[in-house]
């Protein structure tokens, strides 16, 4: 049987295109479309489709207000919209933080040939959409109560000894949420994330996590150095891989052809940490397909530890999944427990 899909777009001739995009695949039928956020909600209620496509700038209501409402009351996997401009990538975040499990970024103009380029993306991230978890009620607000450190790089930096990488995909940025927050701004290891994102987007999401952190989180730069208690979120577009340089182990940035689709990419990620020699421990997190998995092959053979989130608290048990069944995995467990265990084991 067929997905349904809903789609709520202000734009005629948007709506007319992405219905042609969902309907050319046999596994999706889109059963109604939505002129801007109100009729959105009603419509989820009435007709309960298995997934909802979300443009987020609409008259009468915008899309940030009808993801709201729907995943308070009647909880549906929603794919956002988005522009590629820094307000856009703010309002995905907050998206994502709400409930909605992926994005598709509008191509600049949204004319028909660019939307033709990311037919493929659309499609696959709305199959997948369909299949995920969600969960009704608001989003919880972390507010941590300790003060940060304003920037670990002044202060007398501790010698680095341990990396934490962590590697994710759909469902990431909510994900990541319940755990940078909750580790301790003493923590003795540095940390490496890759999240599959586009251009423009992870910076957002690195500011994002260092509102709410302790600890320092930035999108990293080339050149940057891995210290304890700071972060590294690999920027869009860009595959970040550490290396030794003298005393100090450095992020360095490059834009190699995509690995498994994939840039930046987990597993270019944690083999580089893997060939650095220090304490390692890997973290795979919800996210489709199998990236990082190699690379937690490689953290275990060289006598790292290992954790992979569990299916119930996964928003698509893709990546964990595959590692766990490759045995590479020293511990499953569920979202809210993993920074303990992150801590347990440093």
């Amino acid at each position: 049987m067929a997905y349904k899909v809903l789609i709520v777009e202000d734009s005629a001739f948007m709506r007319k295109k992405i219905t042609n995009i969902l309907t050319a695949d046999n596994q999706l039928e889109v059963v109604a479309t939505a002129r801007n956020g109100q009729e959105g909600v009603e419509l989820c209620r009435e007709l309960k489709p298995d997934v909802v496509t979300m443009d987020i700038e609409m008259p009468v209501m915008d899309g940030l207000t009808a993801l709201e409402q729907i995943m308070e009351k009647d909880p549906v996997p929603v794919v956002m919209l988005s522009s590629l401009t820094s307000e856009g990538a703010d309002a995905t975040m907050k998206a994502l933080d709400i409930g909605a499990v992926d994005f598709i970024c509008k191509p600049s103009g949204a004319i028909s040939l660019d939307l033709g380029k990311i037919e493929e993306e659309i499609v696959l991230k709305v199959k997948t959409a369909a299949q995920a978890k969600v969960r009704a009620g608001r989003p919880v607000r972390l507010q941590p109560n300790l003060p940060k450190l304003t920037s670990p790089v002044t202060q007398e930096v501790k010698k680095l000894n341990k990396i934490l990488a962590i590697g994710t995909s759909t469902g990431g940025p909510k994900a990541l949420q319940e755990i940078i927050p909750l580790l301790p701004r003493s923590i003795p290891a540095g940390i490496v994330i890759v999240q599959h994102m586009p251009k423009g987007f992870t910076k957002s999401l690195a500011d994002r996590l260092d509102s709410l952190s302790q600890i320092a989180v930035r999108e990293a730069q080339d050149g940057d150095e891995v210290v304890p208690g700071l972060a590294l979120i690999a920027p869009g577009d860009y595959h970040m891989e550490l290396q030794q340089m003298g005393a100090k182990t450095v992020v360095r940035l490059n834009q190699e052809p995509p690995v498994g689709g994939h840039r930046p990419c987990v597993d270019v990620m944690m083999k580089s940490v893997v060939k650095i020699g220090l304490t390692t421990i890997g973290v795979i997190l919800t996210g489709m397909g199998q990236d990082g998995v190699e690379g937690m092959e490689l953290i275990k053979k060289s006598g790292g530890q290992t954790i992979a989130q569990d299916q119930e608290t996964c928003i698509v048990f893709g990546m964990p999944k595959v590692a766990i069944e490759r045995n590479c995995i020293n511990k499953i467990v569920p979202l809210p427990k993993i920074a303990l265990e992150i801590m347990k084991m440093l």
